[in-house]
């Protein structure tokens, strides 16, 4: 499929809108998502998802947008850097229903930095889960495990096989 139909296509879905621009050679999606009628129930990642890419295929049977190389993912409060990521949506409404990443995965999340080979985002239950020697960083304090769990709108983090490294603050 060429990525002009799949970028035509998507203009029809009501509720995601993709505007492509080429900028240095990077091809820039911007996803705006609309606001969920139960978003007071369920707290959605606000603003657009904004993806830039050295390539992007886009696959309407399948319903997906494959970025490859120099990755990176933002949104208001987030960004994600990864080799390739694949984004899935739904066939109906457009929305994105989950990312896979995949090489050198980064997330920033104010002074969180969670590192790992992979990790997987789920729209509906908001979460990230990082696999492949996941790190987590805040400030000086490290957590490490076979597998870790963002809970997004909880800031919470779930690992196993955990391994922590705290350091103590110095007395004033």
């Amino acid at each position: 499929m060429s990525g002009q139909l799949f970028i035509s296509n998507l203009f029809r879905l009501r509720t995601l809108i993709i505007q492509s621009t080429f900028l240095s050679g990077s091809l820039i999606i911007f996803f705006l998502l609309t606001t969920n009628v139960f978003s007071e129930e369920i707290q959605k990642i606000k603003g657009p998802i904004t993806i830039t890419s050295d390539r992007l295929t886009a696959d309407n049977q399948t319903h997906t947008a494959l970025f490859e190389n120099s990755v990176v993912a933002r949104t208001t409060d987030m960004t994600i850097y990864a080799d390739r990521m694949l984004v899935y949506y739904d066939k109906d409404t457009g929305s994105v229903t989950k990312i896979e990443a995949v090489g050198a995965v980064k997330l920033i999340k104010e002074n969180n930095v969670i590192t790992s080979k992979e990790a997987t985002y789920y729209a509906d239950e908001e979460k990230v889960i990082f696999t492949g020697e996941p790190r987590a960083v805040e400030g000086e304090n490290v957590v490490t495990g076979s597998k870790m769990t963002y809970l997004i709108n909880e800031d919470r983090f779930l690992v196993e096989s955990s391994k922590v490294f705290l350091k103590k603050k110095k007395k004033q």
